[in-house]
């Protein structure tokens, strides 16, 4: 069975860190690539980065360049998403997601298997 399981959301304050882990299970992400989403309140779902399992090759999308590192740890089959100087506009639900066969980190397309997602807020 199919499993991703994203981990690590919280409250912070504007300027502070987190790190999200999102745990796969089930299946070999060999061929996968795992891609970060985000969703706020009354907004549309939007692409954040993603990394290619093969690898290593990563995508960023231009809201979080220069803020955020996606990584992955084959041995654990997790995805992180180191996320730092956190804005109040970064403030959403995180989904993990996993797309196959993917050859070239993109988030443009239809990702097979979702997470639960992670609630990050992030407030003075």
């Amino acid at each position: 069975q199919v499993q991703l399981v994203e981990s690590g959301g919280g409250l912070v304050q504007p300027g502070s860190s987190l790190r999200l882990s999102c745990a796969a299970s089930g299946f070999t992400l060999d061929y996968y690539g795992i891609g970060w989403f985000r969703q706020a309140p009354g907004k549309e779902r939007e692409g954040v980065s993603c990394i290619l399992w093969s690898d290593g090759r990563t995508y960023y999308a231009d809201s979080v360049k220069g803020r955020f590192t996606i990584s992955r740890d084959n041995a654990k089959n997790t995805v992180y998403l180191q996320m730092n100087s956190l804005k109040p506009e970064d403030t959403a639900v995180y989904y993990c997601a996993a797309a196959e066969p993917l050859t070239i980190p993109t988030l443009s397309i239809p990702y097979n298997y979702w997470g639960q997602g992670t609630q990050v807020t992030v407030s003075s």
